[in-house]
């Protein structure tokens, strides 16, 4: 594993980083406010899709000396790509938030079909982007973050605690999440899953909620926050609408399963884009309170 370090913007320090698996991501490391005149150990909360999410998250690590709000202090990890991949991010995530052997249904190659008829996207980005989502490999990435990457920054300059770890993403970053919960990843402590990307209904996702075992009473479990935006719900997209209905789904098992105060829940009054900020907004309320 290689790393090096570059400046970015206030309170944050980029740094590109090689895997195992031998492909290279970017990594913002966002410090909050007093973090410098202070010696308190601080959990990491992770955050994909950094090259688009770092910029509408990081500046919320203010909201840790809000007066009307109670956010615990933390330090914020945006996982991205980096160099020439960076400009592809968008479809490169496919390969590393999705579970391996999750299906393309018909609804996604109809969704992308109609970019490309709307001139949004080229025939030759519909294939690559249909590539990556042949091939996918959640696994592998979440490997990464926890026998590579965090151990990495544990024995960095930061000051890390030994708990309360964090792992939030946003549509197929919330699906990475999901995943990630359902595999008991150490070592967070918390995950947020915001419009997480179940897009079929015969999903990976549905078949490890099935063997999910009953809550035991008295078992510690991480915690799942999930949220949806209302515009997916009653919109005209069908993928999105297929996608609430989906996750609606998932919590319904879980619930049935007896896992119901593990998880909780927010519906935004937004739409699939919007909803990233506000979703991570709504991760901390929930599950980073003092």
């Amino acid at each position: 594993m290689s790393a090096m370090l570059h400046g970015c913007f206030a309170d944050t320090e980029y740094f590109e980083i090689t895997a195992k698996s031998g492909h290279r991501y970017g990594v913002w490391v966002t410090t909050p406010p007093g973090y410098a005149d202070s010696t308190d150990p601080l959990p990491l909360i992770y955050v994909m899709d950094g090259n688009w999410a770092v910029g509408l998250t990081a500046p919320l690590i203010v909201t840790q000396e809000d007066p009307y709000l109670t956010i615990a202090p933390y330090i914020q990890v945006s996982v991205g790509y980096a160099g020439e991949e960076a400009a592809n991010w968008a479809r490169l995530r496919n390969r590393d938030l999705v579970p391996p052997g999750e299906p393309v249904g018909a609804e996604m190659v109809a969704t992308l079909a109609a970019a490309r008829d709307s001139g949004a996207m080229t025939q030759e980005y519909v294939d690559a982007y249909l590539e990556e989502l042949a091939d996918t490999h959640a696994d592998v990435f979440l490997a990464f973050l926890t026998n590579e990457l965090h151990p990495h920054l544990c024995s960095s300059k930061l000051r890390v605690s030994e708990s309360g770890h964090g792992l939030f993403g946003y549509s197929y970053g919330g699906l990475f999440a999901l995943y990630s919960w359902l595999r008991d990843a150490t070592p967070f402590a918390t995950f947020g899953a915001g419009s997480p990307g179940v897009v079929n209904a015969d999903s990976q996702i549905h078949t490890m909620v099935e063997t999910l075992p009953t809550r035991g009473v008295g078992s510690v479990v991480p915690q799942l926050h999930v949220t949806l935006n209302e515009a997916e719900l009653t919109g005209p997209i069908p993928i999105y609408r297929g996608l609430a209905r989906n996750v609606l789904a998932v919590v319904e098992e879980l619930h049935g399963k007896g896992w119901s105060q593990d998880v909780s829940t927010a519906l935004l009054h937004e739409t699939h884009v919007t909803g990233l900020q506000a979703s991570f907004l709504s991760y901390l309320k929930k599950c980073h309170a003092r």
